[in-house]
Parts: structure tokens; C-alpha cells; sequence
């Protein structure tokens, strides 16, 4: 299956536990999102950044809990990020955690896109249960 639909993001900064050196900037925050379309849903999590001294050139890391309901299935799952940017552009992965989904969405597998046109997000949302 393969959905699309919007989200709206919060993202606040946290205190850091690592201190950066030699020009790397970390940084923490909490993500707050609320999707709508096939995926009803919203959404908490942390986020890990690093940014180098080079302009453009950053990665982060985020675990995310989805509750909702996915085409009128409900429960929860959770998502992981890894996305890296430099000068060639960037690479960004999500993807559900296996055995991370609870209720009507246990067995759920699948990846998860995000684009950002005109300030607005969007997602892309390609998926299976198994079992």
C-alpha cells in the first residue's frame, strides 16, 4: 500500500548532554507532528543534530511514536530517521521499527518519505503488515 497526505511539525530545542568541539554544532529536540489524510495520526519524539562548519553539510538522527490510525486501522508504531545533507544534497531515511506496531497495526513494516514543497510537509507513506 501507498498513501500520501500533510503534516504539520513543532520542533523545540532540549537541553544537550554532549558538548560539541572543533567547530561541530549538536543539538537536541523534541518533535511534536500531527498528520492527517490515510494517516490520522500524531506523533512525539527526539531528534539528534550535528552540523559541521561546512555550510549545508549536517546529519541527524530521530525516533518518532505514531498514534492513530492508518486507513481506519488503529494503534501505533514507531518510526525511525537517519538523514545525512552536504553540497550533493541529501539522503533521508524512515522507516517503521520492526515489532513496533501495537493494536490494529501490529505487523506493520514500510518507509516513510517527506517532502517539503512551499513550506508545507508532506509525506509518502509505502507499507505492509506482515505476521
Amino acid at each position: 500500500m501507498k498513501i500520501s497526505g500533510e503534516f504539520e511539525i513543532e520542533v523545540k530545542p532540549l537541553d544537550n548532554y554532549a558538548k560539541a568541539i572543533d567547530g561541530i554544532s549538536l543539538g537536541r529536540m523534541s518533535i511534536d507532528k500531527t498528520f492527517t489524510g490515510e494517516l490520522s495520526a500524531t506523533s512525539q519524539g527526539e531528534m539528534l543534530t550535528a552540523l559541521t562548519p561546512v555550510k549545508g553539510s549536517a546529519g541527524y538522527v530521530a525516533i518518532e511514536q505514531v498514534s492513530g490510525s492508518l486507513t481506519d486501522k488503529k494503534g501505533s508504531f514507531v518510526l525511525q530517521h537517519y538523514g545525512m545533507m552536504n553540497s550533493d544534497g541529501q539522503h533521508l531515511t524512515l522507516e517503521v521499527v520492526p515489532e513496533s506496531g501495537t493494536g490494529e497495526l501490529s505487523g506493520l513494516t514500510g518507509k516513510m518519505n517527506i517532502r517539503i514543497e512551499e513550506g508545507q510537509h508532506f509525506y509518502d507513506f509505502e507499507y505492509e503488515f506482515i505476521n
